[in-house]
């Protein structure tokens, strides 16, 4: 295993921007055009359908076009009212496109973010910053030409995310770190100046150019700006130490991608297709298996270019996340919001020694989010190495060499196979076979420094781990047949996600050792936690002196 990744400084109160004033700002100019642009795409197809035939005759100079709407219009001479009528519709969308934007309003104080919009039916939509679970930032490509981005507040409750879209590329990267460092309790929620009787710091004059630039000039500087924004990196070099950064090589996700389960399904319709063919009987499964393969090329080409300059650091307000080519997406994990960590390894990649990390947020459990599905994976493909770097930023502390030899048994060892790991967990007796006979061996748990750990499987090795302070249950079942083999199942709950803590086959009487030690220990470490305070660590809880 490499060595501990450098620990993560902590964060410094950068100045505020205006955004972050408590009054009412609306979005960036291009947001009509951006929020509207499927509704202008669809009405220049129904133009380019009913106009085909002229389009023909202009690429190919056959004129067979009589008798479509425009020759229509010519012979009754409604040409003038046809244009006016187009340009009145032209004129009623950018009407409202632009009331839509003006009526979009939102603001952030100390305590929430709020988003106003609507023209016909209002709408009101807060976020509360101590609820936060993460902060994402897309930049689809059309966006990016303009200089935009979407900003995206998660947070824990059904339906509560709170979605700013669009804000310029750089206020939204500004706004990102504003709303972290409110979440933080880095600044409060009123500053000094704010207060009564504090004189407030003067205003620096703003600098105003003598004359404006010439047009060409501040063409080409827009131009310049959005091609240094294309090329530069997702993660900027000074937000994280280089040794805490994770990024995955091109041939290593490519390779990821085509060692999958879609591949061998793809494998089997092949042959499967090639079998038809040969006894004669190809034409409904053509029908029914060519379009599912040429339309894998799409889903190989989606899932790698989304994919693509793929990075994961550690910040000083979290994890960040980012990834993508085209359009791009940042997601940034405040400090105790992971509640679930699953490193899985496939079948198909053990001979590469490769390795996939996703984690449960209760902003997943809200179902409401937009980020891609991809953000639940923090690590799509890796090595051992990447994966301790990746656990050591989502669970910080946790990186003592017990804890480190705990996590290698977990993913490499098992009971009674492999004698040059010791073996930390408490596993699975033998008569566990008649339920689970080729990975019973390998089920078992251990609790480290108050995250719990669990070990599972032999065809898809799992390891998962559970802080204690977000848990948020644990239950110990047992039917008829494990009851005759005095066996018992255990499930820790977290918020929904695709990690699932669960335990399949477990000794009955260690049964009742795990539920007494996650029970208790759940209780101290939620007493002990001040994640949800992040800028204030090391510093005791309320109710952490309470109990004490």
């Amino acid at each position: 295993m490499s060595e501990p990744a450098a620990p993560i400084p902590a964060p410094l109160a950068a100045p505020r921007t205006d955004l972050t004033d408590g009054e009412w700002h609306r979005l960036h100019p291009s947001t009509p055009v951006l929020r509207g642009g499927i509704f202008m795409v669809a009405i220049i197809g129904f133009i380019i359908a009913n106009l085909r035939e002229r389009l023909v005759d202009l690429f190919l100079g056959e004129e067979n076009y009589r008798g479509d709407p425009i020759d229509a219009i010519y012979e009754r001479g409604a040409a003038g009212w046809a244009l006016l009528i187009v340009a009145g519709v032209l004129l009623v969308i950018i009407g409202v496109f632009y009331l839509s934007w003006r009526m979009h309003t939102f603001r952030v104080t100390g305590e929430i973010v709020e988003v106003r919009s609507g023209v016909v039916f209002r709408s009101n939509r807060k976020a509360r910053l101590d609820r936060v679970q993460g902060v994402n930032l897309a930049r689809p490509l059309i966006a990016r030409l303009f200089g935009a981005a979407r900003l995206e507040i998660t947070v824990a409750g059904q339906d509560g995310n709170v979605q700013l879209a669009y804000l310029g590329s750089k206020l939204a990267d500004d706004l990102r770190r504003d709303i972290l460092h409110l979440a933080s309790g880095l600044w409060q929620a009123r500053q000094p100046a704010d207060l009564p009787g504090v004189p407030a710091a003067a205003a620096p004059t703003p600098i105003v150019p003598a004359t404006a630039p010439p047009a060409h000039t501040a063409l080409g500087d827009f131009a310049t700006a959005r091609y240094n924004e294309f090329r530069a990196p997702e993660l900027d070099p000074d937000a994280a130490p280089p040794e805490s950064v994770v990024r995955i090589p091109p041939g290593r996700l490519i390779g990821s991608v085509v060692l999958s389960g879609f591949t061998v399904f793809l494998l089997l319709a092949g042959v499967g297709l090639i079998v038809s063919v040969v006894a004669g009987s190809s034409g409904w499964v053509l029908v029914a298996v060519l379009p599912g393969l040429l339309g894998s090329v799409g889903y190989y080409f989606s899932r790698i270019t989304k994919t693509l300059r793929f990075s994961i650091a550690g910040t000083p307000d979290g994890v960040r996340v980012g990834f993508g080519l085209l359009s791009t997406s940042s997601q940034t994990l405040p400090p105790g919001r992971i509640h679930a960590i699953k490193v899985s390894q496939p079948i198909l990649w053990r001979r590469f020694g490769w390795w996939q990390v996703s984690i449960n947020t209760a902003g997943q459990a809200a179902g409401r989010s937009s980020a891609p599905a991809t953000s639940a994976n923090i690590l799509p493909v890796g090595t051992l190495a990447d994966v301790e770097k990746v656990l050591q930023l989502a669970l910080p502390g946790f990186d003592t060499d017990t804890q480190r030899a705990l996590v290698e048994n977990g993913l490499l060892g098992g009971h009674k196979r492999d004698a040059a790991l010791a073996d930390f967990y408490s596993n699975a007796p033998a008569r566990a076979a008649w339920l689970r006979p080729f990975s019973w061996w390998r089920t078992g748990w251990a609790v480290s420094d108050q995250v719990a750990v669990i070990r599972r499987g032999v065809l898809s090795r799992d390891l998962i781990l559970v802080p204690l302070a977000r848990m948020q249950g644990v239950r110990i079942s047992q039917g008829p047949v494990r009851r005759r083999l005095r066996l018992a199942s255990a499930d820790l709950h977290t918020v929904a996600g695709p990690v699932s803590a669960s335990l399949p086959v477990i000794d009955v009487d260690e049964a009742l050792v795990l539920f007494e030690w996650m029970s208790t220990g759940a209780v101290r470490s939620a007493l002990a936690d001040t994640t949800h305070q992040w800028s204030r660590a090391g510093k005791p809880s309320p109710a952490r002196e309470a109990a004490e």
